[in-house]
């Protein structure tokens, strides 16, 4: 690549985490050639599609969040690394929209989302498991229930984060310690994977 197509390269990609941070992965594509200073052109022909930017511009965070995955797998105590992780995704959610428009909903076409995704179901089966091996979560909490809440109360943080930094904490703690209600029972059928989906996708 010429030097000054990767000058490009490099400068749609700072736009682009700029304005995902500040407007979510469903900001106009020109709104990141303007703050680049490039032409839709030439964004287009480095990312032909706004999957093909977004894999690119959160490759190595969502790779940072199936590391901290594969750390709360590990951990000796399931709760605290259900704990944990959780939190570690919910500092992502508050620090940037895009983030949260990433883990809260479902957006086809980019693989390493995909591949986080199903990790993230795998993990939380994991470690509900053990914690209801263990006694620390009611009975029947599904993977589809747990998902789904998080899924819910992230789309909120961003709001709470800047109404009062931190906010988020306090719901996200109530959120967790109702899993721990000894001796509850959860009212009708849980989510079926293929309805987790669907709600999902609906929130984006």
């Amino acid at each position: 690549m010429r030097q000054d197509a990767e000058r490009n390269r490099l400068r749609i990609l700072e736009a682009a985490r700029e304005v995902y941070a500040e407007q979510g992965v469903e900001a106009p594509l020109d709104v990141i050639a303007r703050r680049a200073g490039v032409g839709n052109a030439t964004l287009y022909r480095r990312f032909p599609d706004r999957a093909a930017l977004i894999e690119v511009v959160f490759h190595d965070l969502l790779a940072a969040t199936r590391e901290a995955g594969e750390r709360a797998r590990e951990a000796e105590d399931p709760w605290s690394g259900l704990v944990d992780y959780v939190t570690h995704i919910f500092t992502g959610l508050a620090a940037d929209r895009g983030v949260t428009d990433l883990m809260t909903t479902t957006i086809p076409g980019i693989p390493s989302l995909e591949g986080l995704h199903a990790h993230n179901t795998a993990t939380f089966g994991l470690l509900l498991a053990r914690c209801r091996e263990s006694g620390t979560v009611c009975e029947d909490v599904t993977v589809e229930d747990l998902l789904f809440v998080l899924a819910a109360l992230g789309r909120a943080v961003p709001a709470a984060e800047e109404a009062s930094p931190g906010a988020w904490r306090r719901p996200l703690a109530l959120l967790l310690n109702g899993l721990r209600a000894p001796g509850a029972s959860l009212p009708g059928p849980a989510l079926t994977p293929g309805g987790l989906e669907q709600a999902l996708s609906r929130l984006h």
